[in-house]
């Protein structure tokens, strides 16, 4: 088990307040890591670094917007000045609330989506990777990036972006930087549920369709993140697992 300790290791992690985030944040905490909790919502990643805190972990909170250039330098500056060094990245925070047909969507609502999930990325990444000597990042797809998505065809582009780019990187990085992918199934979050419309009947029906037949879970994907993150996976660079019980 040795290779998935993540002792001596500090972590960033985006869109931690809740959901897929706060499962990487906690697991990584468990996993021996200090972890820098980060999203917009003030009260949200207080609660989790306390969480991480109380169950004897090392972890603090800070509110951040990815979309703000400034924001996302000041965090990295704030785990490096927390805890004397950043080894990892994971760039979680995304999503869109608007649900629409690409013939009806505006231009605002289709800039929003990449600026979100998409242009935050890549300057979360080249942010980190100036303040690494050697570590890895990890990008938050969506297996809506690799299908089309009626409806939300602006964040499926904008994903199937962040897989593109995260194998440009992981070329540029290496060979002392790994980044990696990992594309989300149908994990019933909110950002899940605005993206598809869904309510929890639909969602309960969602796991007929899935050859595990059940819906993932933020472990689930915190599992991928710790074999991504660790010297588990010190020779995978530039993929995309998707992590999505077989559909």
């Amino acid at each position: 088990m040795s290779l998935f300790d993540m002792s001596g290791q500090v972590a960033v992690v985006t869109g931690a307040g809740r959901g897929i985030g706060e499962g990487i944040a906690s697991m990584f905490a468990e996993a021996g890591a200090a972890v820098v909790v980060a999203a917009r919502r003030v009260d949200e990643v207080e609660a989790v670094a306390a969480g991480i805190r109380s169950a004897g972990g090392r972890a603090i909170a800070i509110p951040t917007d990815v979309t703000d250039d400034d924001a996302v330098a000041a965090l990295a500056d704030a785990a490096i000045a927390e805890f004397g060094v950043l080894t990892c990245w994971v760039n979680n925070a995304g999503g869109s609330a608007v649900r629409s047909p690409m013939r009806e969507l505006t231009r605002a609502q289709w800039n929003d989506a990449i600026a979100l999930n998409l242009t935050s990325v890549w300057v979360s990444c080249v942010a980190a990777a100036a303040r690494m000597d050697t570590g890895s990042i990890i990008n938050i797809s969506s297996r809506a990036g690799f299908v089309g998505v009626p409806g939300s065809g602006h964040y499926a582009a904008s994903k199937a972006a962040v897989n593109s780019l995260t194998q440009t990187l992981s070329l540029e990085f290496a060979p002392k930087i790994r980044v990696n992918g990992i594309a989300p199934g149908s994990v019933p979050t909110e950002i899940m549920m605005t993206a598809l419309d869904l309510d929890e009947q639909s969602v309960s029906r969602l796991a007929d369709n899935i050859p595990l037949r059940r819906l993932g879970t933020p472990a689930d994907i915190a599992a991928a993140a710790l074999y991504l993150a660790s010297e588990a996976g010190s020779w995978v660079t530039g993929q995309t697992l998707i992590i999505s019980g077989g559909r």
